[in-house]
This record gives C-alpha cells, sequence and structure tokens, in this order.
C-alpha cells in the first residue's frame, strides 16, 4: 500500500510538471512495457529525426507522444510551444520548430503553414564572399540590380547577416538572409512570409528563383542551386 501512495504521488507530480495525463505520466514513473504505438503521421515534420534529436535529444516518435500524451492536438500553437520550451528547456527556435513539426505530423497545419500564414524560402550560392554580397541586400542600388524597384520597404537590418523588409501593395514581407560558406562562397536566402495560402507559395518561388538567378549574374559568382 505504501509503495502505491508512494507511486501515485510521484505520477500526480509528474503530472503537475509536464501537464501529461494520468497513464502517460504513470508509465514515464513505473517503466510499463510496450506502450500504445503511435497513429500514423499525416505529413512529414519538415525536420529530420537526426536534427530534432541532435538539438533537443529526442527524435520525432518522443516528442509526438509526449504532445499526443498531453493534448497538444486540442491546444494553440502558442500554448504547445510555450509549453516545450519551459517543461522540456528546449530554446524558443526550435520549441517552434518542434510544435510546427508536431501540427504537421497531426495534420493540423499545411506544409509552409506557420503561425503567422504560409510562407516559402529560396536559396542561392554564390561564389562571392559575404562582404561582398552584402551592399547587394542592404543597399537600395544594390538590390534595384535583382529586385523590382519600389518592391520591398525596409524595415529592419543586422549588419552583414539578415534584412526584413515590407511589401509595397500587400501585407507579405521579406527577409533576405546571407550565411558564409567559407572563405569565398555565401548562400543568400530570401523567405516570402505571411502568404495567403499554397497557390501564393508557388507563385512567388517562382517568382523569386530568377531574381536571385539575376543577383548570381550581376555578382558574377556562379555555382550552388
Amino acid at each position: 500500500m505504501t509503495t502505491d501512495k508512494a507511486r501515485k504521488r510521484a505520477v500526480h507530480s509528474r503530472m503537475e510538471k509536464t501537464g501529461e495525463r494520468y497513464a502517460a505520466a504513470r508509465r514515464h514513473v513505473v517503466g510499463d512495457p510496450a506502450p500504445v504505438p503511435l497513429p500514423p503521421r499525416v505529413a512529414d515534420p519538415g525536420v529530420s529525426d537526426d536534427a530534432v534529436r541532435k538539438a533537443t535529444d529526442r527524435d520525432w516518435d518522443e516528442w509526438l507522444r509526449i504532445l499526443d500524451d498531453w493534448g497538444a492536438a486540442s491546444r494553440p500553437h502558442a500554448e504547445i510551444a510555450r509549453h516545450v520550451a519551459e517543461t522540456y528547456g528546449i530554446s524558443g527556435w526550435w520549441a517552434q520548430s518542434v510544435t510546427v513539426g508536431f501540427e504537421r505530423a497531426r495534420g493540423l497545419r499545411a506544409v509552409h503553414q506557420t503561425s503567422r500564414g504560409f510562407e516559402v524560402s529560396v536559396s542561392r550560392t554564390l561564389r562571392a564572399t559575404p562582404g561582398d554580397v552584402w551592399p547587394w541586400l542592404a543597399d537600395e542600388a544594390g538590390r534595384d540590380r535583382w529586385i523590382d524597384h519600389g518592391l520591398l520597404k525596409l524595415e529592419a537590418t543586422r549588419p552583414g547577416r539578415w534584412t526584413r523588409f515590407s511589401v509595397v501593395g500587400d501585407d507579405t514581407a521579406v527577409r533576405l538572409h546571407l550565411d558564409p560558406k567559407g572563405d569565398d562562397r555565401c548562400v543568400v536566402t530570401v523567405v516570402h512570409t505571411r502568404l495567403a495560402g499554397a497557390p501564393d507559395v508557388a507563385a512567388q518561388r517562382t517568382a523569386w528563383r530568377p531574381r536571385l538567378d539575376a543577383l548570381r549574374r550581376a555578382i558574377g559568382g556562379g555555382g550552388g542551386t
């Protein structure tokens, strides 16, 4: 009897800490074998098992089971992300990634959909130093060589790394990221956010690819994708 009471106290203590339901908390405390098989994933979470395990010490099956047991499917996005961050000590970016991956796997979020609408990213690798490429992202005269003049309004910048813009004439936004790849290469990534749906994702992917190709030609750096 004493053992049963101690076990129940441990289970309830875990429930208070993690928010899990009784059966899930008891499984962790008692070590019940053969947990119920996970339901099939509706879609891929969007991040590999290796990447999520390296960053969070858990693979997708573990995260799906944890969040299923907690009842995440019936909770809003912000609450899930906060729970992942605070309960399991996961950084903000990875807490968001785990949350989005769970929502995709459980059919609660479409591919390319974020908490602020849909988004698409397109990248090109350039044979040029980050210092040579940065003015083409940060300066209007440089951007005018590969992006339609007047399309973007600068909102914020982190010198040498990224710039953020609103798109003139609609409610979408664009981020330009610069990532070094060795001494003489870098990757430019365009992230177009706040899109209305999958058709806009396809349209903006189609629109940004030739712009990035124009940037590569203007700089004179080939190679990459």
